[in-house]
């Protein structure tokens, strides 16, 4: 049982990334919405204040096709490219994707250049891996309801539409 456990210890040491000391730094409360969803106060600079469903099976953050005009009159999106997809349901889809200026998981967790599925009609947003790995290593925790994040910058464009400090984001 011994030798078994050293082999496995072995295995998993070589599989998994092991959290240095600066990651997990960023701790956001997640709302439970049902015994299946949990929401996260977000922020998109050019929008402010937006409610982020968490769907880690997502590929991609998404929002709707209102926020996507909202986004482009305040010149805070660009245009990545088309991107045909599978849905829950089996149904295909192509939707645009844009790189979004820079988008806040919590409040003190700014990703800048965030690509975002665009979805027809009034869709509501969700934080998928395409922001989520940009925070990685993360933690989504049930009890209590949390995101742990890493890598994340504290500072961006603030969502009123001054700038704010972007230096976190000189690399």
């Amino acid at each position: 049982m011994r030798k078994i456990l050293c082999l496995l210890t072995a295995v998993l040491a070589g599989t998994f990334h092991l959290a240095s000391a600066g990651e997990f730094d960023t701790t956001v409360d997640m709302r439970a919405t049902s015994a299946t969803t949990f929401n996260v106060e977000g922020q998109i600079a050019g929008l402010g204040a937006v409610d982020l469903m968490v769907d880690t099976g997502s590929g991609y953050m998404t929002i709707n096709e209102e926020m996507l005009a909202r986004l482009k009159e305040s010149g805070r999106v660009r245009y990545v490219k088309d991107l045909r997809g599978r849905l829950a349901n089996g149904s295909e889809l192509t939707v645009p994707v844009y790189a979004i200026e820079s988008v806040s998981i919590g409040g003190g967790c700014w990703l800048k250049d965030v690509e975002a599925a665009v979805f027809p009609g009034a869709t509501r947003p969700i934080l998928g891996l395409s922001a989520l790995q940009r925070a990685a290593p993360f933690i989504f925790s049930f009890e209590p309801p949390r995101l742990v994040l890493s890598n994340c910058p504290t500072t961006a464009a603030s969502p009123s539409g001054d700038v704010a400090d972007l230096a976190a984001f000189d690399n």
